[in-house]
């Protein structure tokens, strides 16, 4: 069977003709997906004579422009923004009329400089397996565009042969190395036609069609080489979210400590060496200013415990997500209606991100939401780890604008894990965590 049949499994409720229809005659057995087949195949010609033209002249300009380094980065990004946009319309064609799903291979730019930008692209062998099938798709298409037509036609032709041969100027008619006259040579050709109809053209259009959408799924799709690449580069947009997510608490940690607990240790020494110096001359002053530098102490190591318990919980860590959460929607400013389902418990490190994930949620809630209400739920499905944090606050939220969203998503994407934030102008806002999950 051939690779386009193999795409869309019979319709529920149709009798499955596949095992009684004989083998030459299964384009048949769906008309429709041959005529999609011939569809697919006419719409190459102009995708490939767009591909084509737009492709080379942007190669010539680009190479033509090396040497002057400044003109040709311009052209260089004209060029594979192109052959992007020509793999998509691609991708959706082959999807559009053979129901192949071409998974684009090409990762996410992670460069945060346009310059880094086209560096990747540069470097990416996918993207140039993306100007390859702009450069072939016209030689390609034209040959299967060819031989399909050919079988068509041709078959159409000898179909018809009693039809014109006793018509024409001459006596006979001329097929290729053949002279037809009337008669028993024009049936014999005729039932040859009807063979090509049913047999040849059919079989030739299928063949043509996986030709060329054996090239599209190699050249557009996930190859193992490609899937490689995709891998490294999530590994290291991973590792760099780490680092940044890292950097994030470290820079939060030392704030905390320089305006919280290092001002109280400098107002507690300021009220002890003034203790000090009246303790002789006026004992209920120093007296006094002992209690304010003891309530100061206290108050400092208030704050170096929460400072402690924002870095790693220790209900987290004796009791679980649970309890821990439960302490932090005890503490929130809004209602907080709190969900728990995690059995079996996640190891550790998820347990920690998670924990993290719905406190700095609900920080942002508090401060940017003027919400009335809130929801939290985390759920255990398989081998992810699901958050959902909604509020019914006037929305708005953008992780991309360097907002408490921003670490919320360096830190999921440290764990290799997805987030997504829906928050329309007017609310409510719903961000939603996914993280890989291992007991």
């Amino acid at each position: 069977m051939s690779d386009v049949d193999e795409q869309r499994p019979d319709r529920a409720g149709e009798p499955n003709v596949s095992s009684t229809m004989p083998l030459l005659l299964r384009p048949w057995r769906d008309p429709r997906r041959l005529w999609q087949s011939l569809a697919y195949l006419a719409l190459g010609l102009p995708l490939g004579v767009v591909s084509f033209t737009v492709v080379v002249s942007l190669l010539a300009v680009t190479f033509s422009l090396l040497i002057t380094l400044v003109l040709a980065i311009p052209a260089t990004w004209a060029l594979f923004g192109s052959a992007r946009v020509l793999a998509a319309i691609d991708r959706s064609r082959a999807s559009a009329l053979l129901g192949l799903d071409v998974i684009d291979p090409v990762p996410p730019l992670q460069g945060r400089t346009w310059l880094r930008r086209l560096w990747e692209r540069v470097r990416t062998r996918s993207r140039w397996r993306e100007i390859a099938n702009a450069l072939l798709l016209l030689p390609v298409g034209i040959a299967c565009w060819m031989a399909a037509v050919m079988a068509w036609a041709g078959s159409m032709a000898l179909t018809a042969m009693p039809v014109y041969a006793g018509h024409l100027p001459g006596a006979t008619a001329k097929f290729w190395l053949f002279e037809i006259g009337p008669g028993l040579g024009s049936i014999a050709m005729a039932g040859a036609g009807i063979v090509g109809l049913a047999l040849v053209a059919p079989w030739v259009t299928i063949g043509a069609t996986n030709l060329q959408s054996a090239m599209t799924r190699s050249l557009l799709g996930r190859t193992s080489e490609a899937e490689m690449e995709r891998m490294l580069h999530r590994a290291e947009a991973q590792r760099s979210s780490a680092v940044d997510s890292a950097e994030t608490e470290r820079r939060r940690i030392e704030r905390d400590l320089h305006d919280g607990a290092q001002q109280r240790l400098v107002a507690l020494a300021a009220e002890l060496g003034a203790a000090r110096e009246k303790l002789e001359e006026d004992p209920e002053a120093a007296k006094a200013l002992v209690g304010t530098a003891h309530d100061e102490a206290k108050a400092a190591l208030k704050e170096i415990r929460d400072l402690v318990r924002g870095i790693h919980p220790v209900i987290l860590e004796d009791r679980g997500l649970d309890a821990a959460l439960s302490a932090v929607v005890a503490r929130a400013p809004v209602p907080v209606s709190l969900r728990v389902r995690v059995e079996p418990r996640p190891s550790p490190a998820v347990e920690s991100a998670a924990y993290f994930i719905v406190n700095e949620a609900l920080t942002n809630v508090a401060r940017h939401a003027h919400a009335t209400r809130a929801e939290v739920a985390i759920e255990r499905a398989g081998a992810r780890l699901v958050i959902e944090v909604r509020d019914d606050g006037v929305g708005g939220a953008d992780a991309s604008r360097g907002s408490g969203l921003q670490g919320l998503r360096e830190r999921v994407d440290g764990l290799g894990g997805n987030l997504h934030v829906v928050s329309p102008d007017g609310g409510p806002t719903t961000i939603s965590v996914e993280l890989p999950c291992a007991s």
